[in-house]
C-alpha cells in the first residue's frame, strides 16, 4: 500500500468522487480519500490522501482556499454556475470595474452564506443535491464564512475576472450570485479554478494522467503547517501505541497539535493537548496498518 498526500489537478467534468476512484486504479489501492471537495465543472487542486493518509485528511478540510473565477454579470442561473438553467437576465453593460470592485469589498471579510441548493450540505439527513434534483427547495440556514480577499483583476464583456481567498466552506457560486445582486442584477460562475489549499500551490499538483508513486508526499511531510517533533528513544514505542503523554515527553508547551515522527523521519502520530500538561494521539499511524 502506497501512504502519502497526491496533489491533484482536477480536469472539468470530473466530480471529486471520480477523482478518487481514478486513483484507487492509478495506485492499485481502495484505501484512498480526499477533502476539500470541488465541484464537477472547476478544476484545480485536490488533496487525495493515500492509504494511511486519509486519516490526515481532517487536518486538510479546514484549511483556506485560492481560487480563480470568471463571473458573468447579467444572468443568473439555476446552480449558480454556468451547468445549470437561465432564471434571469439584467442588461448590467453600464456596471463598471469600480462598481465591480466596491461590490466585491462589501463581501469581503467575515460574512454569513446561504449555502446553495446544489451543494453537498446536509439538511434533514439529505444531501441539498438530491432533493434539487427531486424539485425540492429547502429553507437553508447562513452561514459564517470569511473571505480574505476578493480582487476583481478586470471586467470586459460583463465578465468579472477575480482572485479569491477563502476560509473552507466558502462557496464562490455564492459569492458571484451576492455580487450580481448587489450590482443591481445578477450572476453566475463561468468558470473556476482553485490554485492553492493551504500551503499546496499549483506547481505542486499533477494531472491524473502524470500521476506515480514518486508524486506522492509522505506521511511525515503532508501536514507542514503543524509543529513537528521527534520521538526519541522509548518515547517513539509509546507514541505509535497511541500512549498519553506530559509534554515534557515531547518537549513541547501549549498549543497543538504537532506532528510526531521517529527517529527515522516516518511520521508515527498527531498529538494535541490534553489536560494537566498533558498530550494525547489525535492519530496514530502505526507502521503496516
Amino acid at each position: 500500500m502506497i501512504d502519502g498526500l497526491a496533489v491533484v489537478d482536477k480536469p472539468g467534468g470530473m466530480t471529486s468522487h471520480d477523482v478518487v476512484a481514478r486513483c484507487r486504479r492509478i495506485f492499485g489501492q481502495r484505501r484512498v480519500g480526499h477533502a476539500g471537495t470541488l465541484d464537477p465543472d472547476a478544476t484545480g487542486l485536490l488533496l487525495v490522501g493515500l492509504g494511511r493518509a486519509t486519516r490526515l485528511m481532517q487536518f486538510m478540510s479546514g484549511l483556506d482556499k485560492t481560487y480563480e473565477a470568471a463571473i458573468l454579470l447579467g444572468i443568473s442561473t439555476s446552480t449558480l454556475d454556468a451547468s445549470g438553467e437561465v432564471t434571469g437576465k439584467w442588461d448590467m453593460s453600464r456596471v463598471t470595474l469600480d462598481d465591480v470592485r466596491r461590490a466585491a469589498a462589501g463581501l469581503t471579510g467575515a460574512i454569513l452564506q446561504v449555502p446553495p441548493m446544489v451543494s453537498a450540505v446536509k439538511v434533514g439527513g439529505r444531501r441539498l443535491h438530491a432533493l434539487a434534483r427531486e424539485g425540492i427547495e429547502v429553507e437553508r440556514r447562513p452561514r459564517p464564512v470569511s473571505v480574505h480577499r476578493f480582487e476583481v483583476e478586470s471586467l470586459g464583456e460583463s465578465i468579472a475576472r477575480a482572485t479569491i481567498v477563502c476560509s473552507s466552506g466558502t462557496y464562490v457560486r455564492v459569492l458571484a450570485s451576492d455580487l450580481g445582486e448587489m450590482l443591481g442584477g445578477g450572476a453566475h460562475v463561468l468558470s473556476l479554478r482553485r490554485i492553492a489549499v493551504g500551503p499546496w500551490t499549483a506547481g505542486d499538483s499533477r494531472s491524473l494522467d502524470a500521476l506515480e508513486r514518486s508524486s506522492v508526499v509522505p506521511p511525515a511531510q503532508c501536514l507542514p503547517w503543524l509543529e513537528q517533533v521527534v520521538a526519541a528513544g522509548e518515547i517513539g514505542p509509546q507514541v505509535a501505541n497511541g500512549r498519553v503523554l506530559d509534554e515534557s515527553a515531547l518537549g513541547v508547551s501549549g498549543g497543538g497539535p504537532w506532528t510526531v515522527i521517529d527517529e527515522r523521519g516516518d511520521l508515527l502520530a498527531v498529538y494535541q493537548h490534553h489536560t494537566g500538561g498533558r498530550v494525547k494521539p489525535a492519530v496514530v499511524l502505526p507502521s503496516g496498518t
